[in-house]
C-alpha cells in the first residue's frame, strides 16, 4: 500500500533542488511532477537563459505529466523573458493541480500567474512550506522590491567583542567548525565584500573551499586603489572574478596596473564624508543582478554599513575567549540615550563548534 505523503514532503524535495542552482539575478527554483505518490520528473534552474525548473521537470515527466500535480518553490512565470512562460508549459502538459511554495514578489508576476491558472481550470494551492521558500528567496525578493540586495555582516569576535587583538592579529579566533560554515555562507551569496584595510592587513582570496559551491563575486572598497599587484584577489582574479570600486579618478598608471583578466572597477559617487557611498554603491550591484551580498570585514566597513542603515542582517560567530583590548567590531560616535541605539531583532543563536553562533536583523524603516 503506497502511503499518502503530504504536500510538505514533496515540497522539500523541490527547496532541496532549487538549492543547487545559483541562476542570479533570477530566483532559485525546484519542481518536481508527482502522480500517484511518484515523482515523475524533477528539475531545478541552473542559470539564466536555460529552461526553468517547471519546464525541466514537466519534460522529465513527458506524458505522464498528464493528470498530474506540480510542486514548484515559487509561482511560475507567466510571461515572455529569456525563456517563455512556465504557465503555458503548465497548461499544455496537463496538469491538475500545482502546489506553490510561495508567490512571486516581482511586479511581472505577484499572483498573476496563480489567477491564470485557476481561470484554466487548474487548481492552485499556495503557502506549501512558504517560510522556508522566503528565507531561500530572501534576496531575489528584497532586490526585485528595493532594487539592491540583501546585505549581512558576518564577523567572528571575542565575548568581549573585539575583532583583532591590538596588533591585527585575528587567526584564528573563531573554532574550525564556524570557519567551514563561512565558507558555505559565500557560497550561498552572489557577493562578498571588503575593505582595502582588510586586503593589506590579511591578504585573503576570499573563495570558497571544503564545501560545495562557486565562488561569488568578490568585491573590494578601495577609494584610493591601493591594492598591490601582489595581492592574492589579483593574482587569482581571472578564475573568480573581483570588483574593486573607488572614488578617485583612474589615471594610466592605475588603469594598467589593474588591466587584468577578471578585475572590473567601478567609481562609485562619495558621500559627504568623502567615502564610497554605500546606497549608490548598492544600487549599483542591484542593477548588475546580485541579489545578496555577504560583508566580512573589517570594522570600519561594518561600521559604516550599520550607521548609513544599509546593512539588512548580522551573523556573529562569538569564541569563548577574552583578549582585552583590540579592534572593537563595530565603532562609530556613541549615542546619548538609550532609545536611540540601532536594534537588533530576531535573534536566534546556536552552537559552531565551541563557538556561539548569533543570528538577527537590523530594525529598519524600508
Amino acid at each position: 500500500m503506497t502511503v499518502q505523503q503530504p504536500p510538505e514532503h514533496f515540497m522539500e524535495q523541490a527547496l532541496s533542488l532549487a538549492k543547487q542552482g545559483r541562476p542570479s539575478p533570477n530566483p532559485q527554483v525546484g519542481a518536481l511532477v508527482v502522480k500517484n505518490q511518484q515523482v515523475l520528473g524533477q528539475g531545478f534552474h541552473q542559470k539564466p537563459g536555460e529552461p526553468h525548473a517547471e519546464v525541466l521537470a514537466l519534460a522529465q515527466a513527458g506524458d505522464d505529466a498528464r493528470g498530474a500535480d506540480l510542486y514548484v518553490t515559487l509561482e511560475p512565470c507567466g510571461h515572455y523573458g529569456r525563456t517563455g512562460p512556465c504557465t503555458l508549459a503548465i497548461q499544455a502538459a496537463g496538469i491538475a493541480r500545482v502546489f506553490i511554495g510561495m508567490i512571486d514578489p516581482d511586479s511581472l508576476v505577484q499572483g498573476k500567474s496563480i489567477n491564470w491558472l485557476r481561470a484554466q481550470g487548474i487548481e492552485v494551492q499556495c503557502g506549501i512550506l512558504q517560510s522556508a521558500c522566503e528565507d531561500m528567496l530572501a534576496g531575489y525578493a528584497h532586490q526585485r522590491k528595493f532594487g539592491h540586495p540583501l546585505v549581512t555582516l558576518k564577523a567572528a569576535i571575542t565575548l568581549d567583542g573585539f575583532l583583532a587583538c591590538t596588533n591585527g592579529d585575528s587567526k584564528w579566533i573563531s573554532s574550525p567548525p564556524s570557519r567551514r560554515r563561512v565558507h558555505e555562507m559565500r557560497a550561498q551569496n552572489d557577493a562578498i565584500l571588503v575593505g582595502i584595510n582588510t586586503v593589506l592587513a590579511d591578504d585573503p582570496l576570499l573563495t570558497v573551499r571544503d564545501v560545495d559551491g562557486k565562488t561569488p563575486l568578490r568585491i573590494v572598497l578601495d577609494s584610493q586603489l591601493r591594492i598591490p599587484d601582489t595581492a592574492q584577489l589579483l593574482q587569482t582574479a581571472a578564475q573568480d572574478p573581483v570588483l574593486i570600486v573607488h572614488t578617485t579618478p583612474l589615471d594610466d598608471a592605475a588603469k594598467k596596473r589593474l588591466d587584468r583578466p577578471g578585475v572590473s572597477l567601478y567609481r562609485a559617487h562619495s558621500d559627504l564624508q568623502g567615502r564610497i557611498s554605500l546606497p549608490s554603491l548598492l544600487a549599483h550591484l542591484g542593477e548588475r543582478g546580485v541579489l545578496s551580498l555577504l560583508v566580512e570585514g573589517g570594522a570600519q566597513i561594518h561600521s559604516a554599513f550599520l550607521t548609513t542603515q544599509t546593512a539588512h542582517r548580522f551573523v556573529l560567530f562569538v569564541a569563548p575567549k577574552f583578549i582585552g583590548a583590540g579592534i572593537p567590531w563595530i565603532s562609530f560616535p556613541g549615542v546619548q540615550r538609550m532609545d536611540q541605539a540601532v536594534l537588533a531583532q530576531a535573534l536566534q543563536t546556536t552552537s559552531s563548534g565551541a563557538d556561539v553562533l548569533i543570528t538577527g536583523t537590523f530594525q529598519r524603516n524600508d
